[in-house]
């Protein structure tokens, strides 16, 4: 099996949010959530450390996200913020979280902060042991703990690799729901960030600051969780990306991390319309289709799931019940002409190549 990088996990927000334990199994989260409120807020879980195992998920972009306010879900919802100083302390603690995770089960998870952490762990998964650590790469999405760019440098020492300047509106961009173009203070945050060296992640960027970074942005570029709009009937809103967007963060060496979510392929898909049909084959496959046709090789796509966003196994297609069953892409794709070599880059070296490439030693 190849090796799997998911470039987009909520894991903080969930263990916060609702004490989900990721070093138990999906099956044993949801037998000690059966019933109860976690799984109506977020659905059945789709991720554990079993599940981590048996999808030889080797690297996953853990978040670092809060919402403001005015989306916040509920008052069973603990990781919204006021006001910037607000939101500055809540992704701290949400960083701690894996700092404490990491530290109590070295065995499990691992923090990813240079390319020598990479290889650590890659080596791991490349040895005879049953078991190997999950490697954990630090994203911050939306971004509004970042008072002033002055202290992103100490985001940088504290592990964070990858900033996504929106999921909302925020006061540097446009973002989902909430269009308009890079600020001023979105235009200084972005060059903070690449004198550092960090990526910038457009996933939640509206298409005009999407497309203003593209052109603008010196340093690297992906988007980690996002699907092409093009593949969704009748589709008007701002949260997938345009063939536009694609094509610019292409030629930008960009990967996009796709997202094998119902919401994210079906125009008005809801719980209710159940899964019925709705399979990898049917339904997500395509989506890799399209970018690797746009790109002419399959060296620009990549997963990145957001399972356990927001949504579970309920919005999964119907042949997923955990991340491990993400697998199952390996043989679809080889029937559709696929090479191995770019089965294994699909799945997690696309990832990989570009951690290697931006990673400090």
């Amino acid at each position: 099996m190849p090796i799997l990088v998911d470039a987009h996990e909520d894991l903080a927000w969930n263990i916060l949010t609702l004490k989900r334990d990721y070093t138990r199994s999906a099956a044993e989260t949801r037998v000690l959530e059966a019933g109860g409120e976690n799984v109506a807020h977020n659905g059945n879980t789709m991720l554990g450390w079993d599940d981590y195992q048996r999808a030889q998920a080797a690297v996953v972009f853990s978040t670092l996200f809060v919402s403001p306010q005015r989306r916040k879900l509920g008052d069973w919802d603990s990781q919204s913020y006021k006001d910037f100083n607000e939101a500055y302390h809540r992704y701290h603690a949400q960083l701690d979280t894996y700092h404490r995770l990491t530290d109590q089960h070295p065995d499990k998870f691992r923090l990813i902060f240079t390319g020598k952490d990479l290889d650590d762990v890659l080596a791991h998964w490349k040895g005879s042991q049953k078991n190997h650590p999950v490697g954990m790469l630090v994203l911050m999405e939306g971004a509004e703990g970042i008072r002033k760019p002055a202290e992103l440098e100490e985001w940088w020492s504290e592990g964070v690799r990858i900033i996504g300047p929106a999921w909302a509106g925020t006061r540097f961009c446009g973002g989902t729901r909430e269009p308009g173009p890079l600020t001023d203070d979105g235009r200084n945050l972005l060059a903070g960030m690449a004198e550092i060296g960090m990526t910038l992640d457009l996933s939640h960027m509206d298409e005009l600051a999407a497309r203003q970074a593209l052109d603008d942005y010196p340093g690297p570029i992906i988007v980690s969780h996002a699907n092409s709009a093009a593949l969704m009937s009748n589709y008007t809103g701002n949260r997938l990306l345009t063939d536009g967007v694609i094509k610019k963060t292409i030629e930008r060496d960009g990967i996009i991390g796709l997202v094998p979510v119902l919401p994210f392929l079906k125009n008005g898909w809801v719980p209710a319309n159940g899964r019925d049909g709705l399979t990898l084959e049917s339904i997500f496959v395509p989506q890799i289709d399209h970018i690797c046709q746009m790109a002419g090789n399959a060296q620009h796509v990549g997963l990145g799931t957001d399972f356990d966003g927001g949504f579970g196994v309920e919005a999964a297609p119907a042949d997923v019940n955990t991340i491990a069953d993400l697998q199952k892409l390996e043989p679809i794709l080889s029937a559709r002409g696929y090479s191995d070599t770019d089965i294994a880059a699909i799945m997690g070296e696309n990832w990989l190549r570009h951690l290697q490439e931006t990673l400090p030693a």
